[in-house]
C-alpha cells in the first residue's frame, strides 16, 4: 500500500511490476447502495468516477464562451522554432527512474535517442508546432489506481487515487510550450504578482506567509484586518 510520507513508491513499482503485494480489487458499492457483482462492474464503476465526462449540453454561459473561443482561426504571427538546445534542456531536465507511459518509453531511454539524433528529435517537436498538433498516442494514459491510505478495506469506490501515466514524449512536448508560455507572461508582465500556483520559485508557503505578514500587525493590536489584495 502506499505510504503517507512518500505514496509514489508504490506508484512506480506498480507501473513496473516490481511491488511483491499486487493490488487486489474487491467488491465496490454502487451510488444505488449495492455491491458489484463482477470485474467488469467494479472497472465501470471505478472509471466513472476517475474519468470525468465532458458533456457540451451541462455547459455554463462561461464555457460555451471558452469553446466558441478555442474554435475560432487562429490568425497570430507563428512562434519561431524550437532550437536543439531547447530540446535538450527539457529533456536533460527530466528526472531519471521515473514510471514511464503506455509505450515504455522512460526518461533515460529518451535522453539517448536524442544524443543519438538530436537534429530529428527537434525536427519532430518543430512539425507538431508547425502544423499545432499534438499526437493523439502522446495523450493516452496509462491509468492505476492507488489505494489511498487508511481506507483499504472500505467499499467505497473513491478510496482508489488514479495516477495517469503519459508518454514521455509528449510531456517533451508540453514542457517546451508551457516554457515559451511563461516566457511571454513574464516578457509581458501578464502575470500577477499575488499568483502563486503554478509559478516557478512559489508556493502555497509564499502566499501564506504573505499573508501572515499582512495580518499579524492587526492581531497584535486585537484589531480586524480587511484587505482587497487579498480579495477578502
Amino acid at each position: 500500500m502506499t505510504s503517507p510520507v512518500n505514496p509514489w513508491n508504490e506508484v512506480y513499482k506498480l507501473a513496473t511490476s516490481k511491488a511483491r503485494n499486487r493490488l487486489t480489487i474487491e467488491t465496490l458499492q454502487k451510488p444505488d447502495g449495492s455491491k458489484t457483482e463482477n470485474m467488469e462492474e467494479m472497472l465501470k464503476l471505478m472509471l466513472d468516477l476517475m474519468i470525468l465526462k465532458d458533456h457540451p449540453q451541462d455547459d455554463t454561459e462561461h464555457h460555451k464562451a471558452v469553446r466558441r473561443q478555442v474554435e475560432r482561426p487562429i490568425n497570430t504571427t507563428d512562434d519561431k522554432e524550437f532550437t536543439q538546445e531547447e530540446v535538450r534542456q527539457v529533456i536533460e531536465g527530466f528526472q531519471s527512474k521515473k514510471t514511464p507511459g503506455p509505450n515504455g518509453v522512460t526518461n533515460e531511454i529518451l535522453k539517448l535517442i536524442f544524443k543519438a539524433i538530436p537534429k530529428t528529435m527537434t525536427a519532430l517537436y518543430n512539425e507538431c508546432l508547425r502544423k499545432r498538433c499534438f499526437p493523439e498516442n502522446w495523450k493516452i494514459a496509462k491509468i492505476l489506481p492507488i489505494i489511498k491510505p487508511g481506507k483499504e478495506y472500505n467499499s467505497d469506490p473513491s478510496k482508489y487515487c488514479p495516477i495517469s501515466l503519459l508518454n514521455t514524449e509528449g510531456k517533451v512536448l508540453e514542457k517546451l510550450l508551457i516554457r515559451r508560455i511563461m516566457y511571454y507572461l513574464y516578457k509581458t508582465e501578464a502575470l500577477n504578482n499575488n499568483q502563486y500556483g503554478f509559478t516557478p520559485q512559489k508556493s502555497k508557503v509564499d502566499a501564506a506567509m504573505e499573508v501572515r505578514q499582512f495580518i499579524e500587525p492587526h492581531l497584535e493590536r486585537r484589531g480586524g484586518c480587511t484587505n482587497s489584495k487579498f480579495g477578502y
